[in-house]
């Protein structure tokens, strides 16, 4: 699924950026070029990151 329509990004790249060490959607925007333009898609970046984030905590992990 395309993520960010301006740059042709999708959230393959996203999430494998994440898994890379990117935290912040800045650090996806300077990485990839997703929510650096007209900024609509930097709520699911953030979406994809906090998502990521659940994934990792051994709380949500276990369930």
């Amino acid at each position: 699924m395309f993520v960010c329509l301006c740059t042709g990004v999708t959230s393959q790249v996203v999430t494998d950026l994440v898994a890379s060490g990117a935290s912040t959607s800045r650090q996806i925007a300077d990485a990839c070029g997703a929510g650096s333009d007209c900024g609509r898609c930097r709520r699911t970046v953030r979406a994809i990151i906090a998502a990521s984030a659940t994934q990792k905590c051994p709380m949500h992990a276990a369930s």
